[in-house]
């Protein structure tokens, strides 16, 4: 079952889980690991069932923690193009014949 990414607006959305419940926006603190490093942050919005607690994240702010949080964040990106190398021909051989 595919399920539509929720609206940012405070709407009375169903919880997918539970059936029971009302998914409200939250403002919690979000935790995840980058390598051996546990991040926190503070007020980010998720939608929580408020009766069996599921949370869902808005993919927006996801995708931008994720790109805050890329170790590649605010380097240049290298625009040196590839070498494209052409295959070595070799003279040709002379014949037995000549």
């Amino acid at each position: 079952m595919i399920e539509k990414p929720l609206p940012l607006r405070p709407e009375l959305v169903p919880c997918n889980e539970c059936q029971a419940g009302v998914m409200r926006l939250k403002f919690i603190t979000y935790f995840t690991w980058l390598d051996e490093e546990l991040i926190t942050v503070p007020n980010f919005p998720a939608w929580i069932c408020d009766v069996c607690g599921r949370r869902e994240y808005d993919e927006k702010s996801i995708s931008w923690l994720a790109m805050l949080l890329n170790p590649n964040a605010g380097k240049p990106m290298d625009r040196k193009r590839a070498h494209v190398r052409t295959a070595h021909r070799s003279a040709p051989r002379p014949s037995a014949d000549s």
